[in-house]
């Protein structure tokens, strides 16, 4: 196969024709089907194993896409556990996986954390927390202390437990064990191999959540902005008002620097699990404060709950308790500066 060569501004402009931004919420089948035959479930994929052999660059371009339109096709966790199905020694049939994956079966890499323990006889009980849309989903991707293995969802002792969440954008669900007894075929890694693949499916999923934040940052301003322009006041625009111009391009330089620090951490090989958190943090963070402004900007209409302000907002809150919240990532991202003064 020929080297793939593409460049981000098509790739972005590809999602965008795929995925207009006046069709939020769109409907999560299509998009799958959609997601598939375009072929990003490979653009990560190394080109050895059938992929496009991108960098994480042109994946959170999609992610930031996918999060300016608040896409429920679950891109993020599906592209996660192929990472590190790709990179596996031991997992039998691996290239049928691949395949399979590639053909549009999704298999998700939990996003909130697993709690399994074993019991006698190697049967494993617990909860699996933070699995989206586990009800199209033929297994699961689970990080277990020295291990990564995948779990079918239809197995004895597996069964799935959706919640009902704020954000309707997305369905997340628990998939608690109860005796579930451990497919050797289906171990992707143990030991130390299990430990560097957890590590970078973490670091993955903290630029892939800041990008998928920021996409929404942008496109909620974007709307506002487009508002202000339109309501009058006294005879003017909105938009014409001094204080609310101030208000706007405070957001956009706090949308700013959250992109320059994420970009920074997509193009640093060597940036570290804490160094991707804390851009995560601040993009989750940002993402929640525009949203707020642009609720007060919109005026009473944005306080009714029908407004699509509400929707980004909804999904602000989410992304910010995905994959270690907040304070989480501002505490190591306080201790790890610390220690480098020591």
């Amino acid at each position: 196969m020929g080297v793939v060569t593409i460049d981000l501004a098509e790739l972005q402009d590809s999602a965008q024709k795929a995925f207009p931004a006046d069709k939020l919420i769109p409907a999560r089948d299509p998009a799958w089907r959609s997601i598939t035959e375009m072929g990003w479930l490979m653009i990560e994929l190394p080109e050895a194993l059938g992929g496009l052999g991108l960098g994480r660059d042109a994946s959170c371009t999609l992610h930031f896409e996918m999060g300016r339109v608040l896409s429920s096709a679950p891109l993020i966790p599906a592209l996660l556990a192929l990472q590190a199905i790709s990179a596996s020694e031991s997992l039998a049939n691996r290239s049928d996986w691949i395949e399979r994956i590639c053909g549009g079966e999704y298999v998700p890499f939990h996003l909130l954390p697993a709690s399994v323990t074993a019991r006698t006889g190697g049967l494993l009980e617990g909860c699996i927390s933070g699995v989206f849309e586990a009800d199209k989903a033929s297994h699961v991707l689970v990080t277990l202390a020295e291990s990564l293995i995948l779990i079918p969802l239809d197995a004895q002792g597996v069964t799935v437990v959706e919640h009902t969440v704020w954000d309707k954008s997305r369905r997340l669900c628990d998939v608690e064990l109860s005796g579930y007894a451990l497919d050797p075929a289906l171990v992707v890694a143990e030991g130390d191999t299990a430990g560097a693949l957890q590590d970078l499916i973490a670091r993955n999923a903290q630029l892939a959540l800041a990008a998928d934040a920021l996409g929404g940052a942008t496109a909620v301003l974007a709307m506002t902005v487009d508002y202000l322009k339109m309501r009058k006041q006294f005879d003017r625009p909105l938009a014409m008002f001094q204080a609310i111009k101030h208000r706007c391009a405070d957001l956009r330089i706090q949308i700013g620097a959250a992109e320059a620090l994420l970009w920074s951490r997509i193009n640093d090989p060597d940036a570290s699990l804490v160094d991707c958190g804390a851009a995560k943090a601040l993009a989750t963070d940002v993402y929640r404060i525009v949203v707020e402004e642009a609720i007060q900007l919109h005026g009473g209409i944005g306080l009714t709950a029908e407004h699509q302000c509400h929707r980004f907002l909804k999904r602000a809150m989410l992304n910010l308790q995905l994959a270690g919240d907040g304070d989480h990532w501002r505490e190591a991202t306080g201790r790890a500066a610390l220690a480098a003064l020591v």
